[in-house]
């Protein structure tokens, strides 16, 4: 994991979570990554991460970080997209100062495009590559997102689960046209082309903002990859969360989505916010690179 240790300096090392076992501080965040082949892929070319920030100071002014990028472009191509995006983004998000957490989030993102762009541009290997990029930024209660492509955040307050980001496909725009509803739309033989990705134009559009949603004591975000959500909708999602701590929901959620077919590689990304006088069902998560293949649909050549 030494890539992942040396993407900031010293003083913004982030802890590798699994390596931590330390007790959590009051208002603290637990989570968990877990990331699935599932039945068909044979390489993984989704990531999933979070962040802490060893320097309180940084963690204050900074936050967390969640991350999950869900990479295609084929003959591992994919793979190094979204490892690339989760490189860059947590390195140029943290090294930023005197920024909002918006523009310090767009700035990151655009420079991860940049550069994935250029590769693919310049590389005959990595032609055609590109990654979905949803990012969670938790500030104390605050939410801070940036979005591109169709990987998912939501946030889970009192048994009700909210999507924060909002899905950039062919098929969203029909929804947000009217001319199908949300539920053709889960079931629109092209709900998986996407209308926009990062590192396959110059020029791209970053969806960023602050949550209307607080994360408040025993509230839970959740990312994941295409490959969870296309076999469980989310009023599913929401009934495992209910009935779990996080390490068994997130497990549950992939087990649910291989035993329904499974086509893709699928990655959840959990976090809780727990009072310490709580007991947390998970004392260490991973943040370590999380192998994808190909996504089913491939991206059309003009957005």
């Amino acid at each position: 994991m030494g890539w992942i240790n040396n993407l900031l300096g010293n003083k913004n090392k982030p802890v590798a979570s699994e390596r931590r076992s330390d007790s959590i501080e009051p208002g603290d965040i637990k989570a968990v990554v877990v990331s699935d082949l599932g039945n068909i892929r044979t390489n993984n070319e989704d990531m999933g991460l979070f962040f802490k920030i060893a320097d309180e100071n940084t963690l204050r002014e900074k936050g967390y970080m969640l991350i999950v990028a869900d990479g295609m472009g084929g003959h591992q191509a994919g793979e190094v997209a979204s490892r690339m995006a989760t490189d860059i983004v947590c390195r140029e998000y943290y090294n930023q100062n005197n920024s909002t957490v918006e523009k310090s989030l767009e700035k990151a993102l655009t420079l991860a495009n940049k550069t994935i762009f250029e590769k693919a541009s310049s590389q005959t290997a990595f032609q055609g590559m590109g990654t979905t990029c949803t990012v969670l930024v938790v500030i104390d209660q605050d939410v801070y997102y940036a979005h591109v492509g169709d990987s998912r955040a939501y946030i889970q307050k009192s048994g009700s689960i909210m999507q924060i980001t909002q899905d950039h496909t062919y098929v969203q725009q029909l929804v947000n046209s009217g001319d199908i509803t949300a539920a053709e739309a889960a079931e629109h033989p092209k709900r998986n082309i996407l209308t926009n990705a990062m590192g396959t134009k110059a020029e791209l559009r970053i969806d960023t903002g602050k949550s209307k949603y607080n994360l408040e004591n025993n509230d839970r975000l959740l990312l994941c990859s295409d490959g969870l959500y296309d076999y469980l909708n989310d009023e599913e999602l929401n009934k495992i969360l209910i009935e779990n701590g996080i390490k068994n929901a997130a497990s549950a959620m992939v087990g649910q989505a291989k035993a329904r077919g499974g086509h893709d590689n699928i990655t959840v990304v959990l976090a809780e916010r727990k009072k310490s006088n709580e007991e947390t069902e998970l004392k260490s998560t991973r943040d370590v690179e999380l192998p994808k293949m190909t996504r089913d649909a491939e991206l059309p050549t003009e957005f």
